[in-house]
């Protein structure tokens, strides 16, 4: 049997141990609550290193495709400096304001657009005109280039003036009648050849040479070519032979 005293006693010892245990199980569930915060923040993290993660490495394989098409650029790049002589002396020029090359100002697909239609038309001209004899010409034009090159080069010593002069005067003359010959050669045989039994040739001026007798003719028979051709070319026949009457046309001012 406990006495008063003792019961007492126990129900205190009770409610303070009660009371410890209650403080201990709301300890208990803070410390929960924290965890669970804890844990959720740690989650928040592993998922945001998770995307930094993925961020850096679609980074890394961007910083490698860039590096990848930067040494294709260089590469092509390399190529058409190597190709295009001109590039090395233009650069200077690209993107400058007010130039060929004022990138801002000027519509690329537009360009692009304009260009295969000169392409276009190119084509169109390269199969209407004689290629032997614009190869020629080409390369006399070519030849005449080196040669006021040469000229300029050397414009400031006047001790070789002259001979310069002459050397072009000369390769004028040879490139001008290797273009006689050729043109006279295929004239006579397309004459020939259309007009089977009779032959023509191309004849210098009277009195001169066929420095003075090179021209380039167009046959037509429309009315705009005869109104604004500055030289007219007759044809006909006298005694039986086909003759070319030469006729500068006149220009009376409207």
């Amino acid at each position: 049997m406990f006495t008063l005293m003792q019961v007492t006693s126990l129900k205190d010892e009770h409610s303070q141990a009660q009371s410890e245990l209650n403080a201990a199980r709301a300890k208990v569930k803070e410390c929960d609550s924290e965890i669970s915060r804890i844990l959720k923040d740690q989650q928040k993290l592993k998922n945001k290193i998770g995307e930094k993660t993925l961020e850096r490495k679609k980074l890394e394989n961007e910083v490698k495709r860039m590096e990848t098409k930067q040494k294709d650029c260089s590469l092509k790049v390399d190529k058409l400096i190597e190709k295009d002589s001109w590039i090395t002396s233009e650069k200077q020029l690209f993107g400058r304001s007010g130039s060929d090359y004022d990138f801002t100002s000027r519509d690329p697909h537009k360009a692009r657009d304009e260009f295969e239609k000169l392409q276009a038309e190119q084509a169109g001209l390269e199969k209407r005109v004689n290629k032997k004899v614009m190869a020629m010409f080409e390369k006399a034009e070519d030849e005449y280039n080196d040669l006021i090159s040469k000229k300029n080069i050397i414009e400031n010593d006047k001790s070789k003036i002259k001979l310069v002069i002459e050397e072009l005067v000369e390769k004028k003359k040879k490139t001008l009648k290797v273009t006689w010959v050729k043109v006279n050669s295929d004239f006579g045989s397309i004459f020939s050849t259309l007009l089977p039994g009779t032959m023509a040739k191309l004849e210098p001026p009277e009195g001169g040479s066929f420095l003075d007798g090179l021209e380039f003719i167009v046959v037509s028979l429309k009315e705009g070519m005869f109104n604004n051709a500055n030289v007219l070319f007759r044809t006909k026949f006298v005694d039986g032979v086909s003759t070319v009457q030469r006729t500068v046309a006149s220009r009376q001012s409207k």
